[in-house]
């Protein structure tokens, strides 16, 4: 969208310029600004480099939590299958009555 809106901006901008062109130095103001126009273009070509600077940022960043997405995902399961090992897998604990009774009844 930031993209669209600059290239719609160094649209208008191009267009100041070619309407400064054929109006020339008529007036007193129009020399004044042809240095603003170059001043604005310089500011509309940092943008544009600062945008794509941004762009790429964003795309590591987002390429970063996908790969944090997917180990997360991971450990997760990992983390589910332990729980369910542990619950399944641990002894059933007993009292000290409980482990006499089955004793007494054993013998």
């Amino acid at each position: 969208e930031l993209e669209n809106q600059l290239t719609i901006k160094s649209k208008t901008l191009d267009e100041l310029k070619q309407s400064v062109a054929l109006n020339g130095s008529a007036e007193q103001t129009a020399e004044a600004l042809p240095p603003r126009i170059a001043e604005l273009c310089e500011m509309m070509d940092s943008t544009v480099s600062q945008v794509a600077q941004l762009k790429t940022s964003m795309q590591s960043i987002l390429e970063q939590w996908r790969v944090y997405d997917e180990i997360y995902a991971e450990v997760s399961l990992m983390t589910t299958r332990y729980l369910y090992c542990i619950d399944h897998c641990k002894p059933s604990v007993m009292s000290m009555d409980a482990l006499k009774n089955q004793v007494k009844t054993l013998q």
